[in-house]
């Protein structure tokens, strides 16, 4: 029923880094476009809020797909998610970099160390 070939391996990381590097960087040579012909543009125009709602509905969209869509359209609500988070970052300014270094630094501890850290803050 899969559509996508399944191997053990999940994919190469360096890939999606470097394919999340590109869009990222697209994004920021859109962001600089014209509204009226860059849906990246018109949607950093509308503000945080709106780049933060549609955020949210491709998050749910993932989800629907994820219990009851095939492996196709998970992966393509996925590849939407990832656009919107990195959009949604753009509209605050944060640079990929901060992002990166977060996650380098939790590599290291348990998923639960980590929240049970973000708590007592």
């Amino acid at each position: 029923m899969s559509e996508i070939p399944s191997t053990d391996n999940l994919g190469s990381a360096e890939s999606i880094c470097k394919t999340i590097e590109s869009l990222a960087n697209t994004i920021d040579v859109r962001s600089a476009a014209d509204a009226e012909i860059s849906y990246t543009a018109k949607l950093l125009a509308k503000g945080t809020k709106i780049v933060a709602q549609k955020l949210v509905e491709e998050s749910g969209e993932l989800a629907i797909a994820l219990v009851s869509e095939g492996d196709k359209e998970v992966a393509e609500e996925a590849s939407d998610l990832i656009y919107h988070l990195l959009v949604a970052i753009r509209s605050r300014g944060i640079p990929l970099d901060a992002v990166a270094d977060t996650l380098q630094r939790r590599q290291n501890m348990s998923g639960l160390a980590e929240k049970a850290s973000r708590s007592s803050s």
